[in-house]
């Protein structure tokens, strides 16, 4: 039994910090997307078996396809497993249950989210033009979420299918204790655990490479793209020994870089629980997954993504470079008003302490002069104030630095900055990009996840735009030729950054020396 203790603050401090860094920036609206009921439907076969799936006009819907064995019982906290039979008439057409997470803050919840919250969640979802012959390229998105909450059910890639010849597949993964719990202690065979969810991510990629082709997609032309924590995802998959050759292009919107080693919960397990050893890993694999979760969500355990020394054996923006040739071209960039959502699901109290962990990564390295430049940086501003410019400066240095890692390397890197206003007091905020990506502006209904943004000609026309860029690079490897300015690549020598608004731009210096001093890139 786990004996009852009080959250200090410390515990609580840390739940805050996990939520803020890569929550995904939504907002309750009504235009809510519910389970396809669509009657008519699709069999193909794939090298798994018969899949049937839903069709609609100029697009083919599977969902809740398995990628791994159910990570559950004995497997619990294990690596994921293939498949070990092949599918027996799957009928794909309901979305698949989701990871356990933690509730979404207030100014996100009242979605209905399709799927319940189960451990077998090992699923993803396919949208493409036609399971046909074509080789299309494939766009693998990876949702946000702290890496403690959200699914691949929230998002649909049917406008992005739909209208750029192009094949998208959406995937869930393990999050909170049961994706990023690091049990390592227990045993060599635990070596890894703290990254399970990026594991999943690995094996989805696996799946990918061998049955995309049944699903009119080219597994030779596979681009990994993420916002927030998804975004780091995608940075962590740059620098993960075992990913390498499953991918061939990558998006990252607003992403923080994963650093840190992982946090060591078990002496707090050993108390909460009053067991160690095998007794304890006994208790814990006992216990319920929805109690799992409530020990992150009362902050008495803190997960997350780390450099685990196995699977992410180094800082992404170190390995860019260190791969050189075989790394993959890089589109990224973040919001102008990052932190104005993101400051309110943390306390004032925590404001410092997040000030120097956040440095340390904008800083990569000693944050002392960063922190001491805050006040000029935000000269009239609030504690508030000089918060949001953190959040600003967290997003935006690991997407800079990213960028040029990869132009140096040789593959290409382009930098983006999202500007266009949002309707909201939040303006231009954390996730205000996922209606442009995904352009539900023009397809509301296809959204479960809202917009900050309003559905205006202009918005639209953008939104459409947008995505149609995102495909094409997806497509060619340069983001260049659906509309906006010429976009250069990032690079020390011509530091362009497109500015994303209804009236884009290719500006040069956007932060200035001074900031990129702070960065510890000039």
């Amino acid at each position: 039994m786990i004996k009852k203790m009080k959250i200090n603050a410390k515990g609580y401090q840390v739940l805050l910090l996990t939520l803020a860094v890569f929550i995904t920036g939504c907002q309750s609206t009504d235009n809510q997307k519910q389970p396809m009921t669509n009657d008519d439907t699709v069999t193909i076969d794939t090298p798994l078996g018969s899949v049937t799936g839903l069709k609609e006009e100029g697009l083919q819907i599977f969902l809740g396809l398995p990628y791994a064995q159910p990570p559950v019982d004995e497997l619990r906290w294990m690596p994921p497993k293939p498949l070990n039979e092949k599918y027996e008439d799957l009928r794909a057409t309901e979305y698949p249950d989701r990871a356990y997470g933690t509730p979404y803050l207030d100014a996100l919840a009242g979605r209905d989210i399709p799927g319940d919250f189960n451990e077998d969640c090992l699923y993803l979802n396919i949208y493409t033009p036609a399971a046909d012959k074509s080789r299309r390229p494939v766009m693998f998105w990876i949702h946000g979420g702290a890496f403690i909450q959200g699914s691949a059910n929230e998002y649909s890639g049917s406008a992005i299918a739909r209208e750029n010849d192009v094949v998208v597949v959406a995937v869930n993964y393990r999050l909170g204790p049961l994706g990023f719990l690091d049990m390592s202690s227990f045993g060599d065979e635990y070596e890894g655990s703290g990254s399970l969810g990026l594991q999943d991510q690995i094996s989805a990629l696996c799946w990918v490479k061998d049955n995309i082709a049944a699903y009119g997609g080219d597994p030779g032309n596979v681009t990994i793209f993420g916002e927030s924590a998804g975004g780091a995802s995608v940075l962590a998959l740059l620098a993960a020994p075992s990913a390498e050759g499953l991918f061939h292009k990558a998006i990252a919107s607003s992403p923080g870089e994963i650093s840190g080693t992982p946090t060591n919960n078990i002496p707090v397990l050993e108390s909460l629980f009053d067991a160690e050893g095998e007794e304890l890993l006994s208790i814990l694999r006992q216990t319920s997954a929805a109690d799992l979760v409530d020990l992150q969500v009362s902050g008495l355990i803190s997960t997350g993504g780390a450099i685990d020394g196995k699977i992410l054996p180094v800082l992404p923006s170190r390995a860019i470079l260190a791969n050189k040739d075989k790394g993959v071209p890089l589109l990224i960039g973040n919001n102008k008003e990052e932190g104005t959502f993101l400051v309110d699901a943390i306390p004032p109290e925590s404001y410092d302490i997040m000030t120097y962990i956040y440095g340390i990564s904008i800083a990569d390295g000693d944050p002392s002069e960063y922190i001491a430049a805050l006040n000029d940086l935000v000269p009239e501003g609030s504690p508030r104030d000089r918060m949001i410019r953190v959040w600003y400066d967290y997003f935006r240095a690991s997407g800079l630095r990213a960028a040029q890692n990869s132009t140096i390397a040789g593959v290409g890197g382009w930098n983006y900055s999202f500007e266009v206003p949002g309707n909201t007091p939040f303006g231009t905020t954390h996730g205000s990009d996922l209606a442009f990506v995904f352009n539900a502006l023009n397809h509301q209904g296809d959204m479960i996840f809202p917009t900050w943004h309003e559905a205006s000609d202009d918005n639209k026309e953008l939104a459409r735009k947008w995505s149609a860029t995102l495909a094409h690079f997806a497509r060619t490897g340069n983001p260049n030729g659906s509309g906006f300015p010429e976009w250069p690549q990032y690079s020390p020598d011509s530091r362009k950054t497109l500015v994303i608004d209804i009236e884009s731009e290719v500006v040069e210096d956007l932060d200035g020396p001074g900031i990129l001093s702070l960065y510890n890139m000039d």
